[in-house]
């Protein structure tokens, strides 16, 4: 969810950024700009693959609503944003931003590349301006969630360009140990993630008393995200936060970005554990898209009880993948795991390097387990057009800005329809027509989804389900609370934060001798820190592999995959080139590879 460069689709015709794909004429309309020849003109040209597109649904451009400014809205901002050409919001960015500033608790749920990011930061960035005023020049803080490291540094790096007088900070695994200081006593505005919150902020929340003291917003970015296990456990931390917050006299306004999906309001209250204003008609202007269901064609060979056997969803993403690059559509292909996306861009950059040499080397694999200055460094790429595609696993789902793709490639389907409109959504950022293409995997699944479209375009998405009152999040979520302050008989008598099994809980904790109850509440004792025993995520430890030779740390893997991808002599791919496990230390977590 971005500033300036997901919202360029507000900016007048004649402000519009260029695409650097294949050659496009005049818009029909003024937010539209429509390709001569589609990508999918161009993937269907070979003959054989006419009878592989089992679907195809057009979804027709849609206008846009704008608003005017609220009175409200800070004039420096105004300023800005009036410069870089947005000169008017959408109608759901002004209902979202006049909730917040009622104080209200709000969930912006609309289409990929809406704008959402403007809604939260209009009453957002208002706030910390209006409390430059303060005698501390920190008369308002606000913190941005996101759900991993990349988009919360894409949005600082958006929140930058805007130029207007906050302090912004990252902060989270990645800030050097000698600037953690300067943002917990200088900015206003910190961008992180729930994993900070947990292990850091909360912890450490006396070190962070004059920037909670002035707390008055929170945003949730991608808060679909939290679903299950993780969505539960962040549930918690939010409460966590709030409670501590209060202990310091603020009571911060939540404003949650969702992707549509069902009952968003219902889904942020869960979250938040508050009532929440849900907006959720979509103003914002929309290319036509071209969405396609693909099934790869059967090949010689036979399966168990003589079955017949489809080609590979790898072989066909790299096909269409390489056809693509060919003609110069910007793409990314979204593969199920990581040995895949590597897989994909080997075969890409090896079928392109058939007709265009020059075109190979403009592919590249993006997946969790690089190092962060790899992993930025391959967004630049994708974002300004130096890469024309990318293999990718889900790390790309979310609102890291990747504005002028054309096309998506979503090999098999990816388990819900609220992941297959988020990879679909990458595409026609910037207004223009977009391709999608669901190409099925050799499964039962995958080929009923394909011969029943109504079970993707005549179905809602589905919600988002958590259960943070589960005794096995809660309890170890109460000894965290506890830590951080006391509980007392009345925060869990109230079940404000915690619900009605909290006293119950409690009560077994201080049983097992985990907590001390005392006439005043219950205490954690232990020297230890709780939250080092809580892994939010339930990811466990990474291993890093290191090339022998030289030392290099080339990525990382999780411990709990390193017995199956980096036993002695497993194979390990990174961006085409091969290398091979010498040693694995899981005690030392590290994988020791040489090249292959």
């Amino acid at each position: 969810m971005l500033v300036f460069r997901r919202l360029r689709s507000q900016r007048m015709p004649s402000e519009s950024a260029n695409v650097c794909t294949a050659a496009r004429v005049s818009p029909a309309r003024q937010d539209v700009r429509v390709p001569t020849v589609t990508p999918l003109d161009d993937l269907l040209r070979r003959a054989d693959r006419a009878d592989r597109v089992l679907h195809v649904e057009q979804m027709p451009a849609r206008e846009g609503e704008t608003t005017s400014w609220p009175e409200w809205v800070d004039p420096e901002l105004l300023t800005s944003l009036s410069t870089r050409g947005i000169t008017a919001p959408w109608l759901h960015q002004t209902e979202t931003a006049e909730a917040a500033h009622r104080g209200e608790h709000v969930v912006v749920a609309t289409g990929t590349a809406s704008g959402k990011s403007l809604g939260y930061l209009m009453p957002v960035l208002t706030a910390i301006l209006d409390g430059q005023r303060a005698p501390n020049g920190r008369g308002a803080t606000a913190i941005y969630l996101a759900p991993t490291k990349a988009l919360a540094h894409d949005q600082l790096a958006a929140i930058e360009e805007l130029d207007v007088r906050i302090r912004a900070a990252a902060y989270d695994g990645d800030t050097p140990r000698e600037e953690r200081k300067w943002v917990r006593t200088h900015a206003n505005l910190i961008v992180t993630n729930p994993d900070l919150l947990h292990y850091s902020m909360l912890p450490s929340h006396e070190a962070w008393a004059s920037f909670l003291r002035a707390l008055r917003f929170v945003v949730v970015d991608e808060s679909h995200i939290y679903r299950g296990i993780f969505g539960s456990h962040v549930a918690l931390v939010l409460r966590r936060l709030r409670r501590i917050a209060r202990r310091y006299g603020s009571d911060p306004v939540f404003i949650c970005a969702s992707a549509t999906s069902a009952d968003p309001g219902a889904a942020a209250s869960r979250l938040i554990g508050s009532d929440v204003v849900a907006i959720t008609r979509d103003a914002s202007p929309r290319g036509p898209v071209t969405f396609a269901l693909w099934e790869p064609p059967l090949t010689d060979a036979s399966g168990e009880h003589d079955a017949p056997v489809r080609r590979g969803v790898a072989a066909e993403s790299a096909d269409l993948l390489a056809d693509l690059v060919c003609s110069h559509t910007r793409s990314l292909a979204f593969v199920r795991s990581r040995r895949g996306a590597e897989a994909v861009a080997m075969m890409t950059r090896d079928l392109v390097r058939e007709v265009d040499p020059s075109l190979a080397q403009r592919v590249a694999a993006y997946r969790g387990g690089f190092l962060p200055e790899e992993r930025r460094a391959l967004e630049s790429d994708l974002r300004e057009g130096r890469l024309l595609a990318a293999a990718t696993t889900s790390a790309l789902e979310l609102g890291i800005d990747i504005s002028g793709l054309d096309a998506i490639l979503i090999a098999g389907w990816p388990g819900t329809r609220a992941a297959l409109w988020q990879q679909a959504g990458r595409a026609g950022r910037e207004g223009q027509a977009a391709l999608a293409i669901l190409i099925g995997r050799d499964d039962p699944l995958d080929a009923y989804v394909l011969h029943h479209p109504e079970t993707i375009f005549g179905s809602p998405v589905e919600s988002t389900v958590i259960d943070p009152f589960n005794p096995n999040f809660l309890k170890p979520h109460l000894a965290c609370a506890a830590a951080e302050l006391p509980l007392t008989d009345a925060e869990v008598e109230a079940q404000e934060w915690f619900g009605a099994t909290a006293r119950a809980c409690a009560e077994e904790l201080s049983a097992q001798g985990i907590l001390r109850r005392r006439p005043a509440g219950w205490y954690w004792t232990d020297p230890s820190r709780p939250t080092e025993h809580v892994d939010i995520r339930g990811a466990g430890a990474t291993v890093r592999l290191v090339e022998f030779d030289t030392g290099r740390l080339l990525g990382t893997i999780d411990a709990s995959s390193a017995h199956s991808q980096a036993h002695r002599g497993a194979v390990y791919v990174h961006q085409g080139e091969t290398y091979v496990v010498r040693q694995l230390d899981l005690v030392e977590g590290v994988a020791l590879v040489e090249e292959a």
